[in-house]
């Protein structure tokens, strides 16, 4: 049998990324941990943010909601998006590994959202913080078990 060779594509890891500390670790720890030295690397900063409420001319406590309201809080999430991916890529430019850097931003159920994207892209690695609370646990719990790459979950050392 003749040898074929075969070159593996470049992996692709996925960091998702918040307003956290908890992700921010993350990703630093991903980046010390998870790029390879020798070789290029495809790294995605994946953001989610909650979906735009929805609202009525009338709200339920019957106040009015004026077109200024809603252009601010619209505006506050995508301030919200430039600031996380900021920090993320202030992060990625300090390593000295060769990696290209791709910013994908989702709306939504973090949790679904993030699933989605990771089997959408055919990530070969999903990185995300522990909150080690609440909401965001189940978030991190939930991708480890329906995402089909593998999932690292980083703790940060004041949760050790």
């Amino acid at each position: 049998m003749e040898a074929v060779n075969m070159k593996k594509t470049d992996p692709k890891i996925v960091v998702a990324v918040d307003e956290s500390d908890e992700s921010m670790y993350a990703l630093s720890w991903c980046l010390a941990n998870l790029i390879s030295q020798t070789s290029t690397s495809n790294l995605v900063l994946l953001y989610v943010k909650p979906s735009p409420p929805v609202y009525s001319s009338l709200d339920a406590a019957r106040y009015m909601f004026s077109t200024d309201v809603i252009v601010a809080l619209e505006k506050y999430g995508s301030d919200m998006v430039n600031t996380v991916m900021r920090r993320a890529e202030a992060i990625c430019r300090k390593s000295t590994t060769k990696i290209n850097v791709e910013r994908i931003v989702g709306s939504g159920d973090a949790k679904d959202e993030i699933c989605n994207i990771v089997g959408k892209i055919k990530a070969d690695t999903l990185v995300m913080g522990c909150h080690d609370y609440g909401f965001f646990k189940s978030v991190s719990d939930h991708c480890a078990k329906h995402v089909k790459c593998p999932v690292v979950i980083v703790k940060h050392p004041k949760q050790i």
